[in-house]
């Protein structure tokens, strides 16, 4: 299979990945990107065009916050942490999302 970047996810799927990526904990943006790499075998190769907008996004929403600090190489980094506002949407954002992903799995299996 091949990769995808995140101008191919469904719409609004950046932002529950980011949103549950830092449910785990503070991460800085570079970080974010690495794991969801990671967790998705490499098939999730999310840029920078992509991320810094959607997390800019997320701030607005008041969903993350985010402080500048020093990263595992000592290098300045911003730091972006889930807001409790922003754990209950990503709750929100989960059911949607597995609403949307049943319906789907139903039309891919009709007879």
């Amino acid at each position: 299979m091949g990769r995808s970047d995140a101008s191919e996810l469904l719409p609004g799927t950046l932002d529950l990945l980011i949103l549950r990526t830092l449910a785990a904990g503070q991460m800085h943006g570079y970080g974010i990107a690495q794991r969801l790499r990671q967790v998705s075998d490499d098939v999730l190769q999310v840029g920078e065009s992509s991320l810094y907008p959607a997390l800019q996004r997320l701030l607005l929403n008041g969903w993350v916050k985010a402080a500048w600090g020093a990263s595992e190489n000592n290098r300045r980094a911003r730091y972006y942490t889930l807001t409790s506002t922003g754990r209950k949407q990503l709750s929100a954002e989960r059911a949607q999302f597995a609403r949307m992903a049943g319906a789907i799995e139903k039309i891919l299996n009709m007879a």
